[in-house]
């Protein structure tokens, strides 16, 4: 354990300062329930390790990175080398170093912005805001050094990991503890905003596919995507997303504003209660966080271009089509994100597991989806592809329509501020199941040239 983080105090027992974290005062959340404030709903959680935990000299991301960056190099230098390797020891050569380092890197940035936030001391629900936006960094370069390759398998990357996380965020909260009725209660700014984001995708997803849809069966001119149509629905989900971050800040802010008043907080207690979110995160100086994020960046670059020289043997010699491709990547990729949402539930930090997996959804859907059709527009536009532009073929139409069914069965569920029961997640998982079904079974290899671009 880091020296400075050993030496904090924690949370007496009674402590009101920790109202909604372990050893609250219980007449402190009494004076919360009179004032209308669930503790039990409320945003705040630890950040970092819990207390207790042996932090060894090198984390266990930074020893996966090493090793990702080894194989990297064997991998690499190999081939400059022209060393002879069959071409399926290449392809899963390329794919673990690329999951090894991506997976990393996104470590690498929720440590250093955690640890930058504590130092800056900003208010825990910004600082996890932050880290989350910022871990889909090395998800992104994956993405952009795959749409040389094949922008079809990148497009398809993004939508599959949107169905993907949302099978786990249903699985995953049919597990959570329930009350008596039942139910486990979300925190608010999920239900709420959460609520609303997943209204504007599921709309959203309909309309284009219904478009797509009915110019395909009525043999309109236009049976692609111009990179002047992605542009403009990639800033439409991106200014959507913007929105969304602010309103949630703000919901988070409102919600610790009431707590603070409830309680009637001291500065000092209000200073403490920022410190109790912090009390895993070892505060570095300014040029560790530094090296953290510089190595965040190198792990996504390193890993982003093995994942792309994996996709690129994968369909060049074992003839794979961009949707088997993008199916594989997608779920070896998110991998690292179930293994940190179980330790999250064996920890009894359910609101970070929850904000995990609801973060996989609308962070992909909004930031990732949006940043993947403008790089693919800006490269049809300058740069040209062979498989360019994507066309209004069955597996995009698909991909797209699914939204709403899937979308819509989560709202229903947020409505209610519960999470799913059986029938629910039985619901849920008939979906993503008959979509991948649909898919398998009639998707085409689509992203080939078929004019009516413009």
């Amino acid at each position: 354990m880091d020296a400075e983080t050993s030496n904090r105090e924690y949370p007496p027992k009674g402590d009101r300062a920790a109202a909604g974290l372990p050893g609250a005062s219980a007449r402190a959340e009494h004076r919360l329930r009179e004032a209308g404030i669930d503790p039990d709903r409320l945003s705040i959680f630890h950040l970092g390790l819990p207390p207790g935990t042996l932090r060894p000299p090198y984390p266990r991301w930074a020893r996966r990175m090493a090793l990702g960056i080894a194989l990297w190099g064997a991998l690499y230098f190999g081939d400059l080398a022209g060393l002879a390797l069959p071409r399926w020891a290449v392809a899963a050569g390329a794919l673990a170093a690329g999951l090894l380092l991506l997976q990393s890197a996104c470590e690498a940035f929720v440590v250093g912005t955690q640890r930058l936030a504590a130092r800056l001391e900003w208010d825990h629900y910004v600082a996890g805001t932050v880290s989350e936006i910022l871990s889909t960094i090395p998800e992104l370069a994956a993405i952009g050094f795959l749409i040389p390759v094949s922008p079809a398998a990148a497009f398809t990357l993004a939508l599959i990991t949107i169905y993907l996380n949302t099978l786990v965020f249903s699985l995953y909260s049919y597990f959570l503890p329930k009350d008596t009725r039942g139910k486990y209660l979300m925190p608010r700014p999920i239900t709420e905003a959460g609520a609303q984001l997943l209204t504007a995708g599921a709309a959203m997803g309909l309309i284009l596919g219904l478009v797509m849809l009915s110019l395909s069966v009525n043999g309109h001119a236009k049976a692609a995507f111009a990179p002047a149509d992605l542009a403009i629905v990639a800033a439409v989900l991106l200014g959507v997303f913007g929105v969304y971050v602010y309103k949630l800040l703000e919901e988070y802010a409102r919600e610790e504003t009431a707590v603070r008043e409830a309680l009637d907080l001291s500065e000092t207690e209000v200073a403490r209660r920022r410190d109790l979110a912090y009390r895993g995160v070892g505060r570095g100086t300014l040029p560790v966080i530094g090296w953290l994020l510089l190595v965040g960046v190198v792990g996504a670059f390193l890993g982003g271009e093995r994942v792309a020289a994996f996709a690129e043997v994968a369909m060049t010699d074992f003839r794979f089509n961009p949707l088997l491709t993008a199916l594989i990547l997608a779920g070896f990729a998110g991998m690292s994100e179930y293994v940190i949402l179980w330790q999250a539930h064996r920890k009894g930090e359910y609101g970070i597991a929850l904000a995990n997996a609801f973060g996989g959804i609308t962070q992909v859907m909004f930031l990732v989806l949006p940043l993947t059709l403008l790089a693919i527009a800006i490269y049809q536009g300058w740069v040209g592809h062979p498989a360019l532009p994507l066309d209004f073929g069955l597996s995009n139409t698909f991909l797209l329509l699914f939204l709403f069914p899937t979308f819509f069965v989560l709202l229903e569920l947020l409505e209610e501020d519960h999470t799913l029961g059986l029938l629910d997640t039985t619901i849920m998982t008939a979906i993503v199941a008959l979509l991948l079904l649909v898919l398998v079974t009639y998707g085409t290899s689509s992203g080939t040239a078929s004019g009516g671009g413009g």
